[in-house]
């Protein structure tokens, strides 16, 4: 069955970026910001293997991956949409900061 699938990625500086083009292109994917990219993605959904393993091995035949490699998911699931990384973490937000959310943090104790 063919899933419409939005991934994310950021491969670092010295990411293998002409191997994701070139699966992306592959794919058909639509650009939709920078590292941003909507696509759909055939997976059998009979298969033992998950769409998050399926994507994963084939990205893995066609782009270097090393430890500052991070790709995210996201996908429609049981009327859900859901995220997740299928390579990588979440690392600290450039942003964290910036709002008007923050609180001032007050100590506690006596004086």
């Amino acid at each position: 069955m063919e899933r419409l699938i939005w991934i994310s990625f950021d491969l670092g500086i010295r990411g293998d970026y002409a191997g994701m083009y070139a699966w992306l292109d592959d794919h058909g994917a639509k650009e939709c910001g920078d590292g941003v990219a909507c696509l759909r993605f055939e997976h059998d959904d009979s298969s033992s293997e998950s769409l998050e393993d399926s994507l994963l091995a084939e990205l893995k035949e066609s782009v270097t991956l090393d430890k500052r490699s991070r790709i995210y998911l996201v996908r429609r699931s049981d009327r859900k949409v859901k995220g997740r990384f299928l390579f990588g973490k979440r690392k600290g937000s450039p942003w964290h900061g910036f709002g008007s959310r923050n609180e001032q943090e007050e100590d506690d104790s006596d004086a």
